[in-house]
C-alpha cells in the first residue's frame, strides 16, 4: 500500500513566486543596462527592443520614462502599438502617457504606413475623454502631417485650456507656413495660456522670419508684461541684438523686472558697446534698480567702459 504525502499549497506556490521575481528582476536589469548604454541598445537590438517592450509592464515611472524615450528614438514600428496602448491607458500615470504620446509624435514620421495611426489619433482628439484627446492631439503632431491640419485646427477651440495650448504646439509640429496666419488670429483674440503657447513657438517659421519679427516688435509694445516678456524671450532667438538697440533701449524702462532684466543681460553680452556709447546715463541708471540681477548686469556693462 503506498504511503500518501501531504502537501503544503503554500509551500508548492512558493517556487513559482520565486521565479516570477527573478525573471521580473532579470528584465528590469537588462533594461536599466539599455537605457544606460545606447551602444548596447543598438548593438542588441533585436532582443533589446522586446526586452524594453516587456519592461514597462514592470518599471517605475522613472525607468519607464527613461525606456519610452530609447525606444522612440532608436526603435521601430513594432513599438508604437504598446506605446499608443501607454497612451490610452487611463489608469497610467498622466506623465508617463504624456511622454508615450511625445515619443508617438517622433516616430509618426519614420512609418512606412501611417494612415492606422493618423486615423486612429483622430477618432481620439475627438473623444469626450479630455484627457485622451490632451495626448492624442500632442501626438499627431508632426511633420508633414497634413491630414491632421484642420482637426488640430478645430482643437484651437476646445473647452479644455491643456488641449487649446497643445494644438498650437501641434500645429507648429507641422512645420506648414499656411497656418500662421490662423496662430495670429488666435494671438488676437485667444486666451491668455493661448497667447504664451503662441509666442513661444512662432520662432519655429523660419521661411516667414520677418513677419514674425514683426509680430514679436509689436507684442513688445503690448500692455500685458506676460506678452511683452515672452515676446522678448523668442525675440532673440530671429534677431540680433546689435540691430535693434533702440528697441532694448527701451526696454530697459519696462515696468517688470524680468522684462528689464533680460534686456540689459542681453546688451551686455551681446552689444556693450554699441550700449554704452548710444546710451550710458540708462545703463547708469540701473544701478539704482530694485532687481539684483538687473544691477549686475549693468555693471557688466560698466566694467567694459574704456
Amino acid at each position: 500500500m503506498r504511503t500518501a504525502h501531504y502537501r503544503d499549497p503554500d509551500l508548492m506556490k512558493k517556487p513559482n513566486r520565486v521565479i516570477a521575481f527573478d525573471s521580473k528582476q532579470r528584465i528590469l536589469e537588462k533594461a536599466q543596462n539599455y537605457v544606460e548604454s545606447v551602444g548596447l541598445f543598438i548593438d542588441e537590438r533585436d532582443q533589446a527592443i522586446p526586452l524594453l517592450l516587456s519592461a514597462l509592464k514592470h518599471a517605475d515611472r522613472e525607468l519607464k520614462r527613461e525606456i519610452l524615450f530609447v525606444l522612440g528614438t532608436f526603435a521601430n514600428e513594432q513599438c508604437i502599438g504598446p506605446l499608443y496602448e501607454i497612451m490610452t491607458d487611463n489608469t497610467e500615470d498622466q506623465e508617463i502617457r504624456q511622454h508615450a504620446a511625445i515619443q508617438i509624435s517622433v516616430m509618426g514620421p519614420l512609418l512606412n504606413d501611417a494612415r492606422w495611426l493618423i486615423d486612429t489619433l483622430l477618432k481620439d482628439i475627438a473623444s469626450p475623454d479630455s484627457d485622451l484627446r490632451f495626448h492624442a492631439t500632442f501626438a499627431l503632431g508632426w511633420k508633414g502631417n497634413v491630414a491632421a491640419g484642420i482637426p488640430l485646427i478645430e482643437r484651437l477651440y476646445d473647452s479644455d485650456a491643456r488641449i487649446r495650448q497643445t494644438a498650437v504646439n501641434a500645429l507648429c509640429n507641422l512645420r506648414d507656413d499656411r497656418i500662421l496666419p490662423l496662430l495670429l488670429e488666435r494671438l488676437a483674440h485667444g486666451g491668455a495660456e493661448q497667447k504664451h503657447s503662441i509666442l513661444l513657438n512662432l520662432w519655429r517659421f523660419a521661411a516667414k522670419r520677418r513677419d514674425v519679427i514683426n509680430v514679436y516688435l509689436q507684442c513688445l509694445e503690448h500692455e500685458e508684461p506676460a506678452m511683452r516678456f515672452d515676446a522678448l524671450a523668442c525675440f532673440g532667438l530671429l534677431a540680433e541684438t546689435r540691430d535693434h538697440i533702440e528697441v532694448y533701449r527701451k526696454l530697459l524702462k519696462d515696468t517688470d523686472p524680468r522684462i528689464r532684466g533680460l534686456a540689459i543681460k542681453r546688451l551686455a553680452e551681446d552689444a556693450p558697446q554699441a550700449a554704452m556709447q548710444g546710451f550710458p546715463k540708462e545703463i547708469e541708471a540701473l544701478l539704482d534698480d530694485r532687481d539684483m540681477k538687473v544691477k549686475k548686469a549693468a555693471l557688466k556693462i560698466l566694467a567694459q567702459r574704456k
